[in-house]
């Protein structure tokens, strides 16, 4: 705060570290309440206009978990933190729930599905608990049949996420390849129906088909076991990672990257792999 701020007499007890988790959750509370009353742009705020926000927030707080960034996972955290506490004061306005609801229903719900641990119940292995664990979530969610836990699979997940966890619920029936082989031809497949479409100039098509590509390119990072998110996020950090010698190279030869070819563009690009490799 600079110097010549005064803090207004009513919110002076809102300054300063709390020394408890009930303490600082309690001020971060009041702080919404007032802010909802007090400020034009919190004041505007619902439970749809913030979705953005919820999203940003736990995006950012994996990507300070990805940089090993602990003081920035702290912040994050606190931002994550905030939408909860918001959305929750939101709700209580409209006599819907509160925070102490959301906390309470959490905790039921932690000890519902670690029975293992907080019944007399004696499971040995990480598979049982996580198969316990599905056990017990579809008896919540009322979804025996696999249709049920397909539509349940959240449609505000980013899309190869939710494509790969639509799959996994399928092989859990059986509506699975027997190997690796046979997801493989399918992209080729797949493949080729996308340059059909591509040759006709049918937009519907092409994006149909691109969507069935992806979706078998998806299977194989299932079956190989490889997180497509996390393997399309390494690539893009890889590209960004050569771009930007293409760029810091033609700016140390005082080139500019609109004058520069294709194939000059390239060849840098090629230089910047063999780097890596030497690394």
């Amino acid at each position: 705060m600079e110097q010549n701020q005064v803090i207004l007499e009513e919110y002076k007890h809102l300054y300063g570290t709390a020394a408890t988790a009930e303490d600082s959750i309690a001020r971060l509370m009041e702080i919404i309440k007032i802010l909802r009353k007090e400020c034009p742009w919190d004041r505007e705020q619902t439970h749809e206009s913030l979705r953005t926000c919820m999203i940003e927030e736990a995006y950012e707080a994996v990507e300070a978990i990805n940089n090993g960034d602990v003081d920035n996972l702290e912040e994050e955290l606190g931002d994550v933190l905030l939408q909860v506490v918001f959305h929750s004061s939101l709700a209580e306005e409209n006599s819907h729930f509160d925070l102490t609801g959301v906390i309470n229903r959490e905790c039921e719900k932690m000890l519902r599905r670690h029975p293992h641990v907080f019944l007399k119940e004696s499971i040995k292995s990480i598979d049982k608990v996580l198969e316990k664990w599905e056990n017990v979530k579809r008896n919540e969610k009322g979804s025996t049949d696999c249709k049920s836990r397909l539509q349940n699979v959240p449609r505000a997940l980013p899309a190869l996420m939710r494509s790969y966890k639509v799959q996994a619920k399928a092989a859990e029936v059986g509506f699975d390849w027997d190997e690796v082989e046979s997801a493989f031809h399918k992209v080729k497949e797949e493949t080729e129906e996308l340059m059909e479409g591509y040759i006709r100039n049918d937009k519907d098509s092409m994006t149909e088909e691109l969507g069935d590509l992806l979706f078998s390119v998806v299977n194989v990072a299932r079956f190989l076991k490889v997180d497509p998110e996390d393997a399309l996020n390494r690539t893009s950090n890889k590209f960004i990672k050569r771009f930007s010698f293409i760029e810091d190279t033609a700016k140390a030869r005082n080139v500019s990257l609109e004058d520069m070819s294709l194939a000059e563009m390239d060849k840098l690009w090629d230089m910047a792999k063999m780097l890596e490799k030497k690394a």
